[in-house]
């Protein structure tokens, strides 16, 4: 029996070994350089934002321009892409501020990211900075967040009070295999 199970063993040693990958060389560590340069996160306070400006009025020429529209239509309510604009205004249901990203995100600078990493379209991170101040500002200004005239820039935009104010929780943490909550409006 001592035997078979000094044999046992030799034979779980060698399976180990075999089982454990090789080194191929192959890629290496990045320097804090490069991982900077993926963080593109932008938090609530907008310390990570860029230099740069913008308006409503230059948001919505852009919008015109950058083919926004297509998506989200001339008004941001009439296309096939989620609608930009309550019509309503600010002090809207949870419910409907829950699909229209403008009321619905808790700081203005989760617009803004939002922008700058996901559009345009097929496109994504093509706007420069200045743009994605001014499209920000357009969507706020539409949706009666931000008067007309309010530039936003790094200084600016995480001081905007955003509609859903402290309303806003995360949801809560889903677990692979679980059902999703019924009727949350995201």
């Amino acid at each position: 029996m001592g035997t078979l199970r000094a044999l046992l063993f030799v034979w779980l040693m060698g399976v180990c070994a075999l089982a454990q990958s090789p080194t191929y060389g192959v890629g290496r560590t990045p320097t804090a350089e490069e991982i900077r340069a993926w963080d593109i996160s932008i938090g609530p306070t907008g310390e990570e934002l860029p230099p740069g400006h913008g308006t409503a009025r230059e948001g919505a020429q852009l919008y015109r321009a950058k083919g926004c529209a297509g998506c989200h239509g001339a008004t941001g309510v009439e296309g096939t892409a989620p609608i930009l604009k309550s019509k309503r205004g600010p002090d809207v249901e949870l419910w409907e501020r829950g699909r229209i990203l403008p009321l619905r995100a808790p700081f203005a600078t989760t617009v803004w990211d939002y922008i700058n990493r996901a559009m345009p379209l097929n496109r994504e991170g093509t706007l420069t900075a200045d743009e994605v101040y001014a499209l920000t500002a357009f969507l706020l200004y539409i949706n009666d967040v931000i008067p007309a005239e309010e530039v936003l820039d790094a200084q600016s935009l995480p001081k905007v009070k955003m509609p859903i104010g402290n309303d806003y929780a995360p949801l809560p943490e889903w677990k692979h295999g679980t059902p999703r909550l019924k009727g949350y409006p995201y």
